[in-house]
């Protein structure tokens, strides 16, 4: 077995720069040996339609800013004209329609008038701001979003996020440059906002995606952690020993992915209605953060944010379920009724003196700033503020991602993806040669392999004692990766167990998780010879 010592320098690492090494492992040339990367969650697959519309889209933005003026020979034009445009787009769209040769010209005529019949938009103003949005001639105005983008991406967010249990409150929007983006921004405007102090205490539900563990520890931040485990044996749900941490008044916020990053599932009602009943009497103060890009893989997912609004930030990214990562879409939300306002307004004078200064030079009233509006400041270091905003060509992405998905009402879109990982964690469950019956709050987008918890149930306590006290966890994913060609994370990383690894099922083929499942049990079965031939050794005279 090889010397527990060579893992020590990856021991504090994130799993995600782990990786590099075994990628440099899995790719080493081995004769007959295929490369398989289960290490990351990129899907391998696109929704087409709005993609379609937005490149047709595009083309006929063009025309509409050579309508203004056009001087072919320097290739320059003017901007997009908003009077007439919305008959314009039919027209233009009409003599496209049935073309195989042009996609996308029935989809973007129906979700334009979708839109339209919907949200009541007067129709040359929607069709203005795609157009003039898509060419990406002016700043983001307003700049926390765009207004028909920020109605359509409300009534997606209520659907993603709280298709279960949608809420009456009302939210504003900040759509940014994916979920990591809001990360950083949240982190940072509740620092500036002085919610969130050096020395200060956060809990974070775990297992959990792994820069919610770091960021706290940076000197921009120092806050101290609290660990509330949702654990495999408790099916990852929140129980009253679990929330019994959060009495503590000194824990200001909660983070909580959901479904979660590893473990892949959702909170069921029982944990939710546990959780809710807490904060509503125990804790009607706690700030709590949600990160939900996962939901859209749960069947009438229910997010924290539409059952504690008041608490609650959102947050959720476009990138999983429509294949988008290099678009870097993402939104934040908050209720217009919301803690954090009114945390605020409650600091000491001292405390709004000091933000009086820093956010003079946007309004003459500084503590009347939202807390929605002072993330979208604090992204740009106040100073930026005018500039701030996701691009428009981004927004006009988003918006059309959220029309498309709305018009399928049947869900054939999600199922199709839902199936997906369905397929390939079947397959992984056969390579293994083991039977798994997940529960309905179980994305499958990803995977926890606990091997401590699968061999005391296969091979028994004493061959797994002997491997926890003579192999070292980091060993399965190097090993998979050196013998096998195959990169995945090690659970230790995300807070999960010490002995498992996390596999992505959304970015390979569906037969290679076939060959991941018989990988991970060949691992095994080598530690089980080993045990096998030190007792072997052991009982010699």
């Amino acid at each position: 077995m090889p010397d527990a010592g060579i893992y020590a320098k990856f021991e504090d690492l994130s799993p995600f720069e782990i990786k590099d090494e075994l990628i440099r492992l899995a790719q080493a040339d081995k004769a007959g040996r295929v490369y398989l990367n289960a290490g990351r969650g990129n899907p391998n697959w696109i929704a087409t339609r709005a993609r379609e519309a937005f490149f047709l889209l595009g083309q006929f933005a063009l025309t509409e800013a050579k309508r203004v003026s056009y001087d072919e020979a320097a290739g320059l034009a003017g901007m997009p004209p908003t009077d007439g445009c919305y008959g314009r787009l039919k027209a233009w769209v009409q003599k496209r329609k049935g073309d195989p040769d042009i996609p996308g010209a029935e989809t973007l005529e129906a979700v334009v008038d979708f839109a339209i019949k919907k949200f009541a938009f007067e129709p040359d103003k929607f069709v203005d701001e795609l157009t003039d949005s898509i060419i990406g001639d002016h700043y983001p105005v307003p700049d926390r979003a765009l207004v028909h983008n920020e109605a359509i991406t409300h009534e997606y967010l209520m659907w993603a996020m709280c298709a279960g249990h949608r809420p009456s409150a009302k939210f504003d929007l900040y759509p940014v440059e994916g979920g990591t983006a809001a990360m950083c921004y949240i982190f940072k405007a509740l620092k500036n906002a002085r919610l969130l102090n050096s020395g200060d205490t956060i809990a974070l539900v775990t297992p959990i995606f792994t820069p919610y563990l770091e960021m706290p520890h940076l000197e921009d931040y120092a806050l101290k952690q609290v660990h509330v485990s949702a654990e495999a044996e408790d099916r990852f749900q929140l129980t009253d020993e679990d929330l019994k941490a959060l009495e503590d008044k000194s824990v200001k916020a909660l983070f909580i992915v959901n479904p979660g990053n590893p473990s892949a599932v959702a909170l069921d009602p029982e944990s939710m209605g546990r959780l809710v009943k807490f904060v509503k009497t125990k804790r009607p103060d706690l700030m709590i953060l949600t990160d939900d890009v996962y939901g859209t893989f749960v069947p009438n997912f229910e997010s924290v944010m539409g059952h504690l609004p008041h608490n609650t930030i959102g947050v959720y990214s476009y990138s999983k379920y429509f294949g988008c990562t290099g678009w870097r879409l993402g939104v934040v939300a908050v209720a217009q009724d919301n803690i954090f306002d009114k945390a605020i307004r409650a600091l000491p004078e001292s405390a709004q003196k000091l933000m009086d200064a820093r956010y003079k030079a946007l309004t003459p009233h500084p503590r009347e700033i939202k807390f929605i509006d002072r993330i979208v400041a604090d992204s740009r270091d106040v100073a930026l503020n005018h500039t701030a905003g996701l691009s428009l060509p981004q927004q006009v992405m988003m918006s059309l991602f959220g029309l498309v998905e709305m018009m399928d009402e049947d869900k054939i879109y999600q199922k199709a993806c839902m199936a997906i990982c369905q397929r390939r964690f079947d397959k992984l469950m056969n390579g293994m040669g083991i039977e798994f019956h997940a529960r309905p709050y179980f994305d499958r987008y990803y995977g926890i392999i606990d091997y401590e918890f699968w061999a005391r149930k296969y091979v028994g306590d004493e061959v797994t004692d002997w491997v926890k006290q003579n192999v070292h966890p980091l060993d399965i994913a190097f090993k998979l990766a050196e013998d096998h060609g195959i990169v995945v994370l090690n659970g230790s990383g995300f807070d999960a167990p010490n002995w498992s690894v996390r596999v992505s099922f959304a970015n390979l083929p569906d037969e290679a998780y076939d060959s991941i499942g018989r990988a991970i049990r060949a691992v095994a079965r080598g530690y089980l010879q080993a045990y096998r031939a030190s007792k072997g050794e052991l009982a010699q005279p």
